[in-house]
């Protein structure tokens, strides 16, 4: 049996949840996407790893769901959300949405996210790293995305299955993501050993691969949030994983549960929750399904690692 390859999988599986996953309850109704300018980002910083190498199609975003999303980010960014001083632990994460490496889930999987952590304590950072580039018109993009789906565009599978390579300038805007954390971890009130990283479908590939291949990054923990679950080779000193899926994921719901065998067969602390419903990319969004539930469970976590109180 030919093994698929994990990378071009997610490319297809977490745009199209870009699209669908939302769907049902509040959100049907506002499930066209709709430009918008761009929002004010007043606190974002600038990360250093420079424009995207090649990129002729400049950011954008669109509402859908009543959520915000970006497209063709070609400058990586970093915005600070800081807990109340008085309640904060040190502990922080690195957010990293999800989209398919199109799109960035802005509200939904990185901004609501960041804010809940801040009720806990933690200090949270929402990284918008760069996206492969897409039509520029609404339009346009959807035709793509449909000519996607529909197999008309039948685009080459990444050269090799390695995401060091394939997710490079991601990659490095997650380390240039925690560099710039623990610079000015004092005045943020951030201890530089207890940064971890939690992402989202395509973010989720960027959290894996952040602790595989991020060299100088070294996340205190991470969190995989309905992102594939391949196996894979896993360090010696592999951080905390916590885990989150639902059941009926219609794309990584059936692919089995590698990476929580190798976290376990390489004796590494891993939690893993599996949810009857919730479909994909279900974040934040108030749905009825227990997968709903995901962030109380992964803020219990934190709490057992010891990250909701001060050292």
């Amino acid at each position: 049996m030919k093994t698929k390859n994990p990378i071009k999988q997610l490319l297809l599986a977490a745009t199209l949840a870009c699209a669908f996953a939302a769907a049902g309850g509040a959100n049907a109704q506002n499930d066209k996407m709709t430009p918008i300018a761009i929002p004010a980002q007043p606190n974002a910083i600038v990360l250093n790893t420079g424009p995207l190498p090649g990129a002729t199609v400049q950011e954008s975003w669109h509402t859908q769901y009543g959520s915000l999303f970006a497209r063709n980010v070609t400058v990586a960014t970093l915005t600070p959300f800081l807990p109340d001083p008085a309640q904060a632990t040190g502990a922080a994460v690195i957010v990293a949405p999800g989209g398919g490496f199109r799109t960035l889930s802005m509200n939904n999987e990185g901004w609501d996210v960041a804010k809940a952590l801040n009720a806990k304590g933690v200090a949270a950072f929402v990284l918008k790293y760069r996206l492969n580039q897409t039509p520029a018109g609404m339009d346009a993009f959807e035709r793509s995305m449909a000519e996607m789906f529909s197999g008309v565009a039948r685009r080459p599978p990444p050269g090799a299955d390695d995401a060091a390579t394939t997710l490079a300038p991601q990659i490095a805007d997650a380390r240039a993501a925690f560099a710039l954390v623990r610079s000015r971890a004092k005045e943020w009130h951030v201890d530089a050993d207890r940064i971890g990283m939690v992402g989202f479908s395509a973010g989720a590939m960027l959290t894996m691969a952040t602790a595989l291949h991020g060299q100088d990054a070294k996340p205190a923990f991470l969190g995989d949030i309905y992102g594939p679950l391949s196996a894979m080779k896993v360090p010696a000193e592999a951080p905390p994983l916590f885990i989150a899926l639902a059941a009926d994921d219609p794309f990584f719901g059936n692919g089995g549960f590698g990476l929580i065998e190798s976290w376990r067969t390489a004796k590494r602390p891993v939690e893993f929750h599996l949810y009857e419903q919730g479909g994909h990319g279900f974040g934040m969004y108030p749905k009825t399904t227990t997968s709903t539930g995901w962030f109380d469970d992964f803020s219990r976590w934190l709490g057992m690692h010891g990250y909701l109180k001060h050292k």
